[in-house]
């Protein structure tokens, strides 16, 4: 569903991605680890076209999508939820998850996203900035499904949650793949919540992938000491 090869990602002169190789099967939850600064959010922000390639290919499906711009790239099929889930606090909930729509030209939001995200419903009406973290990410995610992706990419989630919640988004994450049959990408430093969905681990070091792991072969010693200070 998602293929990368040799990606390459620098900022001016510095290289941060350096020949990065791997895939995703479709409806496999594949989790990116490692520390502040190993590269996990410019991949993210490579694999959306926030960021510029230095070279490498990216393909989505069956074509590439390296040379499309942000926007083109949500039209194939790729939606991203980044890190501090950037919702737009004046706008309602419901407005929030409109702003999805666009990609595909549709108008009203389809009534299986407040079933993944009930609290969403309650909520629709009130301001994007009131919910508290947790409920902002539910947000998110609900706004990138909008787009209707074939593979979701979500940058740090649990950021800034408390763990009763993330063991929930735990939960709703497995349950969009196994409804939506897509693919989902995400990047994260809490081991406890990627054993949790993923199917496969790869971890980031310094802007190359140095391990890698299905979820049932994990070392999670191991895994635990890249992830270290």
């Amino acid at each position: 569903m998602l293929n990368v090869e040799n990606l390459v990602v620098s900022y001016g002169q510095s290289e941060v991605l350096h020949g990065l190789n791997f895939s995703v099967a479709p409806n496999e939850i594949v989790a990116i680890m490692g520390r502040n600064g190993m590269g996990k959010t410019t991949l993210m922000k490579s694999l959306m076209g926030v960021v510029p390639t230095r070279s490498g290919k990216v393909s989505l499906a069956d074509g590439e999508i390296t040379a499309l711009k942000s926007f083109q790239r949500v039209e194939k099929g790729i939606a991203y939820v980044p890190q501090g889930r950037m919702i737009f606090s004046t706008m309602s909930v419901e407005e929030n998850i409109e702003t999805g729509l666009v990609a595909h030209g549709d108008s009203k939001v389809p009534g299986d996203i407040y079933e993944l995200f009930p609290v969403l419903l309650e909520m629709k009406k009130r301001r994007g900035g009131n919910p508290s973290g947790g409920q902002q990410q539910q947000l998110a995610i609900a706004r990138a499904l909008a787009t209707r992706p074939k593979v979701l990419l979500l940058d740090e989630p649990t950021e800034g949650i408390q763990p009763s919640i993330i063991r929930d988004m735990a939960r709703t994450l497995k349950r969009i793949r196994d409804e939506r049959g897509l693919s989902i990408v995400v990047s994260e430093q809490v081991l406890s919540f990627a054993l949790d969905i993923a199917d496969r681990v790869l971890v980031l070091e310094n802007g190359e992938i140095v391990h890698e792991d299905l979820r049932a072969d994990i070392d999670e010693a191991k895994v635990s000491k890249f992830l270290s200070v």
